[in-house]
C-alpha cells in the first residue's frame, strides 16, 4: 500500500517570543514546571540536516532534494550553545544530548563537544554529555569525539538485516557500516553505547529477535521503541505500533528476561535483563504507557527556540534574546518562566484517546528537534 503523506507545515519560523518577566527569580539549581517535574535534561539539536531518509522520521516524499533546509546563519553558533547551556546547569540541568538532524553532519561537530564538556554541574561535577547518531559517520569521528570530552554515543539502528536495513534509511546504506560505527566507538570508550531501534509493524517488526540474538552477550543496550507519532509527515497510524509488552513477549519466549529498577527518575525506558546474566534490553513506550509524570527534558531547536515537549506545536524563541543583547540574567529568567508554567502531556492525553486518530495537534518534526 502507498502511503499518503499530509501537506508538511512548516513550524520552523513560528514560535512565541520569549519575554523576560518584570520580576525575576535568580537559578537555584532547582527549577520545577507546573506538575513539579524538575528540569534535568537538555537536548540540543545542530542541524536540520541528514543524510538518511527515515520513513518515520524524514520520508523523501516529504523531505525530498528540493527541502528548503535552515541556512546556516539561522541556526546557533557553537558559542550561542555553550552560553544557553551553561544557563540552562545553572537551573539544574546535569545532562545534555547531542541530536539532530543527524549531528555529526554538523562542520566541526568535536569543537562544540570541547566546549560543552569544559562545563560542570552546579555541583562540580561532569555533565552527563551524549549524543545521539544513525552511525553513518561514527567510525570516522569516534576517536575525535572522544578525545573532545564525548562520553558515550546512542546509535539509532533498525535492523541487522541489509535489505530490512536499506529499505527503513530509504538511502541504500549498508548496516555493516552501522555495525563497524558501533565497534569503532565502542574501541575507543565512548560507552556505555545504546542502540535504538524503532518498530514499525510491517516494516521491521521481523528484525526484534535477529537483533535481540545478536546483542546478548554485549556490552551494548539494546532499546525498542514504539513507533510515535512525532511531527506530522510520516504517515503515523496506530496499527502500525507494536506494543513494547509484544516485544517482550518475543523476546522473552526465547531469551527469559526479568524486571529491572530504573537507573534514575526520569528514565525514559523500562529495563530488562536476561535471566542468564548476559545483558540489558529497555523499551520506550511512549505510546502504550506515556512518561509524562517525570519528563525533565526540555529541546533547543537547530535555530535557537526553547521545546518543552517532544510532540510541541511551538516553541520559544530563545536566539533573539542571544541576539539581542540581553544579559545571561534576563536569559535565565525567561528560560525559567517558560519551565514553570509548562504542563505538556501529550503522551498522556494521546493515551485517553480511545479512537487511532492521527493527532491531536500539528506538531514540530522530529528531525528539528532531536529525539
Amino acid at each position: 500500500m502507498t502511503n499518503q503523506f499530509i501537506p508538511l507545515v512548516d513550524l520552523r519560523h513560528a514560535g512565541n517570543m520569549l519575554r523576560v518577566p518584570a520580576q525575576p527569580i535568580a537559578p537555584s539549581g532547582s527549577l520545577a514546571d507546573a506538575r513539579g517535574r524538575m528540569l534535568r535534561d537538555l537536548r540540543i539539536s545542530v542541524t536540520d540536516r541528514c543524510n538518511f531518509r527515515c520513513t518515520y522520521c524524514m520520508p523523501k516524499e516529504m523531505f525530498g532534494k528540493d527541502h528548503a533546509f535552515l541556512p546556516h546563519g539561522d541556526l546557533l553558533s557553537f558559542e550561542e550553545i555553550t552560553r544557553l547551556a551553561s544557563i540552562f546547569i545553572a537551573h539544574g540541568v546535569e545532562k545534555i544530548r547531542i541530536t539532530g538532524g543527524e549531528p555529526l553532519l554538523r562542520k566541526n561537530i568535536e569543537k562544540l563537544i570541547a566546549m560543552l564538556s569544559a562545563l560542570k554541574t552546579i555541583d562540580g561535577r561532569d555533565l552527563d554529555l551524549t549524543l545521539t547518531t544513525n552511525g553513518s559517520l561514527l567510525a570516522k569521528k569516534a576517536r575525535s569525539l572522544k578525545d573532545a570530552g564525548l562520553k558515550r554515543v546512542t546509535v539509532s539502528l533498525d535492523g541487522l538485516d541489509d535489505t530490512v536495513f536499506r529499505r527503513m534509511n530509504d538511502v541504500d546504506f549498508p548496516v555493516a557500516e552501522v555495525l563497524h560505527g558501533i565497534d569503532v566507538a565502542h574501541q575507543v570508550g565512548l560507552g556505555p553505547i545504546k542502540i535504538n531501534m524503532v518498530v514499525k509493524g510491517g516494516a521491521n517488526d521481523s528484525e526484534i529477535l535477529p537483533m535481540a540474538r545478536h546483542f546478548h552477550d554485549t556490552p551494548f543496550i539494546l532499546r525498542f521503541i514504539e513507533y510515535m507519532d512525532v511531527g506530522s509527515s510520516n504517515d503515523w497510524r496506530v496499527d502500525e505500533v507494536i506494543p513494547s509488552a509484544e516485544v517482550i513477549r518475543r523476546i522473552h519466549a526465547y531469551m527469559p528476561l526479568t524486571k529491572l529498577q530504573p537507573n534514575y527518575a526520569g528514565e525514559t525506558a523500562n529495563r530488562y535483563r536476561y535471566l542468564d546474566g548476559k545483558g540489558e534490553i529497555g523499551l520506550i513506550s511512549s505510546v502504550t504507557h506515556a512518561f509524562c509524570g517525570d519528563c525533565t527534558r526540555a529541546r533547543l531547536s537547530t535555530d535557537g527556540k526553547l521545546y518543552t515537549c517532544l510532540f510541541a506545536g511551538d516553541g520559544h524563541d530563545v536566539r533573539a534574546l542571544l541576539r539581542s543583547d540581553h544579559s545571561n540574567a534576563d536569559i535565565s529568567a525567561a528560560i525559567a518562566h517558560v519551565w514553570q508554567k509548562r504542563s505538556d502531556r501529550y503522551s498522556e492525553l494521546r493515551s485517553e484517546q480511545t479512537t487511532a486518530t492521527q493527532s491531536l495537534q500539528t506538531k514540530i518534526e522530529m528531525s528539528y528537534i532531536g529525539g
